[in-house]
Order: C-alpha cells, then structure tokens, then sequence
C-alpha cells in the first residue's frame, strides 16, 4: 500500500464552528505546492475529512493534478480521529494507492502510529505537510517511510 498523508493547509483563526474554517490565501497556495509532489502517484483514491478546509484541500489537490478519480469524505478522519479506525477503514477500502487530507493531531498520531506501531512518538505536522507512506501490508508498525515534504 502506498499512503500519502496530507496536512490541509493553513486555515482561518475564527469561523462560526472549527469544522467551517476556510483555507486562507496562503494555505491554497502552500497546498497547490504540496499537490504538485503528487503529479506520479497514480492515485486510486483520495479521501478527506469533511470540514471545510481538508475539502478545500482536496479539491486544490485534484484541480492541480487534474484527476477524475473518485473523492470520498472520511467522517473518521477530523481531529479527534482515532489511528485504529482509521486502518480498519484503509484496510475495508482494498485501494493500493491512496490520498488522505485531514488534520492534527490526527494526522500525527496516524502517521507515528503507521511508522512505529505505538502511539507514543506522533510525526510532527506542519500545515500542507505531505508525508509518502509504502508498507507492503497495511500493519501498525509497517509503514515505511519514503518522503516527506513541507510547504
């Protein structure tokens, strides 16, 4: 499986709820860099959070790579979202090649759990931080990973 973790980017301070806060000007345009790393992955899926900002994430990174695949919404996967879940739902999907956009501390969490199979040591995230993610199984603790990028 090849799993690519995608921090959305840089959001509004204040909004009615924290599931409505919008990228900001600078957050699309860290995120359209962060995208660009993804022009060979040959994504089958991309999943995303449904508050507002991932969605706006995810759909800068499908204007940008031009894909016409499918973008699913991940109620699991806000940031309160639990890594266990998350692998049963990756695992249900069956998809080698797969996009998630979500959030921290979530994204953290899931990816230091991915990489060492304990929660303990979360991968610190900054916003529209891409991390590539292969395992040749999807096992807690299996994941490798293979690159790391920062907007």
């Amino acid at each position: 499986m090849k799993l690519w973790l995608l921090r959305h980017g840089e959001a509004e301070v204040r909004a009615a709820s924290d599931e409505l806060r919008e990228l900001t000007p600078a957050g699309q345009a860290a995120v359209v860099l962060s995208a660009a790393q993804l022009e060979r992955a040959d994504l089958q899926l991309i999943l995303a959070s449904p508050y507002v900002r991932a969605r706006q994430t995810a759909a800068l990174v499908q204007r940008q790579l031009a894909w016409t695949g499918e973008l699913l919404s991940a109620p699991w996967a806000t940031p309160e979202g639990q890594p266990e879940r998350a692998l049963q739902e990756l695992e249900r999907l069956g998809v080698e090649r797969l996009l998630l956009v979500t959030h921290n501390p979530f994204v953290g969490e899931l990816a230091g759990w991915l990489l060492h199979g304990h929660r303990q040591a979360p991968v610190p995230m900054g916003t529209a931080c891409l991390l590539s993610l292969e395992a040749p199984l999807p096992l807690a603790g299996g994941f490798d990973l293979v690159s790391r990028f920062d907007a």
